[in-house]
């Protein structure tokens, strides 16, 4: 019963309206069929299937709300959650921001279903696994890993007539493969839509690969250098960045998109929309509708997706926010979340180092924290397979790195930018930067 035809969870959804005596009410149902599997060691440790089916009811009454879940769906006890939200409700304080939820919308179709990755068995995440153990074995490598795949359903409907549905599909895997002396790792990640582009002995081969060649790691001074960061490496920073474009924040002058008035300066705008802040070649945007990495068409208030950019050609060109800051600052109301999309070119990560001179291949950044909000300076490691590279070629593996970077300037130093890849459902290209800064060396792996 976890996923619910649209037919069923309307009705279902329809019965809990109609016990409802609150002024507004909305409600969400939430289910899904996952199922894993998880080794180490080159042993399956962990596998396992979860069925679940939730139901999320907001009662409101003036400005006030309570909110009440359940995952039982006989009547007595849908009656009995709605009566509890309300009684949460008329409890509750005053949301001095509180938002009226939305008429009824439209929303495009997105293809985020698909029917291969919902029949996902357990012989199938049994084979996964030892596609990775096996060729490990052989190399006498100590194989780790994880797949996860997932069937989901997500429903809405309010007593204001909106009604919003959407079911979909994910699988992800990641694999870190060391040798037995645990000198030398690689490490790899996949993740679709569609379980037919997933190769985990071809993903594990890479992580094998990195494994082997990253052995007696060479010592190079900490300093600024040219790197190739593979999207696995970027992609944190990355999010972290658009997670932090919002407009609030930004009018209140807590993030780097916050406006410093000059001296004297009258009327001086609150953010740093429309500004140049990156490379021109620098693309950011969401499109539930994106064929590599698509998602529900409306957010979780029911507000439909559609494709925004965030940055268009280094500007800013558009800043997500709430229903109450859109209303509070007069703006249209841009609700951010679900993916992001960055352009990139058409080369292949291989190409580009065959284009580099004198640089440094990153697999991947791990332990990422932040330093410093205005600027986004972030800390944190390289890890599974740092490589020098010089005259087209990766001469050696060599030791990590800490790093102290901020996007903001990594994306006003690229060099190129290679094909997009879809990672953490998200698109990222390859990219080569130049003055990337490690400022010391780390005993990391």
């Amino acid at each position: 019963m976890s996923i619910l035809t649209e037919k069923e969870a309307k009705a279902i959804l329809k019965k809990v309206l109609a016990f409802s005596k609150a002024d507004e009410c909305e409600c969400n149902l939430n289910g899904q069929l996952s199922g894993n599997v998880r080794y180490a060691r080159n042993t399956v440790t962990t596998a396992g299937e979860i069925s679940d089916l939730t139901l999320v009811v907001q009662s409101s009454f003036g400005k006030k709300t309570g909110v009440a879940t359940i995952n039982e769906f006989d009547d007595a006890s849908l009656e009995k959650v709605v009566r509890r939200s309300e009684e949460l409700a008329k409890l509750a304080p005053e949301n001095p921001e509180f938002m009226p939820i939305l008429e009824p919308q439209k929303y495009i179709k997105t293809n985020t279903f698909f029917k291969s990755t919902a029949d996902i068995s357990p012989e199938y995440r049994a084979k996964a696994a030892d596609d990775g153990i096996t060729p490990s074995k052989k190399n006498k490598l100590v194989a780790s890993g994880f797949l996860n795949d997932n069937y989901n359903m997500a429903a809405i409907m309010n007593s204001k007539g909106l009604f919003a549905y959407n079911v979909g599909t994910s699988v992800n895997f990641s694999a870190t493969i060391r040798t037995e002396d645990g000198k030398g790792s690689g490490w790899v990640t996949r993740d679709y839509s569609d379980v037919k582009y997933l190769n985990t002995a071809k993903a594990s081969k890479i992580a094998i690969d990195k494994s082997l060649n990253s052995v007696d790691a060479k010592e190079l001074e900490p300093g600024k250098y040219t790197v190739i960061l593979e999207p696995a490496a970027s992609v944190q920073l990355l999010q972290n960045m658009v997670g932090n474009m919002g407009q609030r924040t930004a009018d209140e002058g807590r993030s780097f998109l916050s406006y410093k008035a000059k001296d004297g300066e009258k009327n001086a705008p609150k953010n740093k929309l429309g500004e140049k802040m990156f490379d021109e070649r620098v693309n950011i945007y969401t499109d539930p509708a994106h064929p590599d990495v698509p998602v529900a068409p409306f957010a979780g208030d029911g507000f439909p997706r559609t494709k925004m950019h965030w940055v268009k050609k280094g500007k800013i060109e558009n800043m997500p926010n709430s229903q109450y800051w859109a209303k509070k600052t007069g703006t249209e109301y841009k609700p951010g979340g679900g993916q992001f999309i960055m352009d990139g070119g058409n080369k292949s990560l291989e190409d580009m180092i065959k284009d580099t001179r004198r640089g440094i291949l990153v697999t991947r950044l791990w332990y990422i924290r932040q330093l410093d909000p205005q600027t986004l300076l972030y800390t944190g490691l390289t890890r599974d397979g740092t490589f020098f590279i010089e005259n087209g070629e990766i001469k050696y593996p060599i030791k990590n790195f800490r790093f102290n970077e901020s996007p903001i300037v990594m994306l006003n130093n690229i060099e190129e930018m290679g094909k997009p890849v879809r990672i953490n459902g998200n698109m990222v290209p390859p990219m080569k930067v130049r003055d990337f800064t490690f400022s010391s060396l780390s005993d990391a792996v």
